[in-house]
């Protein structure tokens, strides 16, 4: 996999942090760490579209002519409940 070199600037505060993260033995070196957190964004964002296209679909699909009782006992019953 190829890489690309990014300049990033951070304050000195969000420096120290990302230093002290690597000090402790978390991330072997900053990068490693930025990474990560690009990462764990990407999938944070990923999960949420998934979950927004969920609750699009529930809300395109209109008024349930079911009553809140009998929704119970469906959803019950998916879980296996009795």
């Amino acid at each position: 996999m190829s890489t690309v070199r990014k300049s990033i600037s951070f304050t000195n505060k969000l420096n120290n942090w990302i230093q002290e993260i690597v000090e402790n033995g978390e991330y072997t070196n900053e990068s490693e760490y930025i990474r990560d957190l690009v990462r764990k964004d990407h999938e944070r964002k990923a999960k949420h579209q998934i979950i927004k296209a969920a609750i699009d679909k529930g809300l395109n699909s209109g008024v349930s002519s079911k009553s809140l009782p009998d929704i119970m006992k469906e959803v019950e019953s998916k879980l296996g409940k009795k």
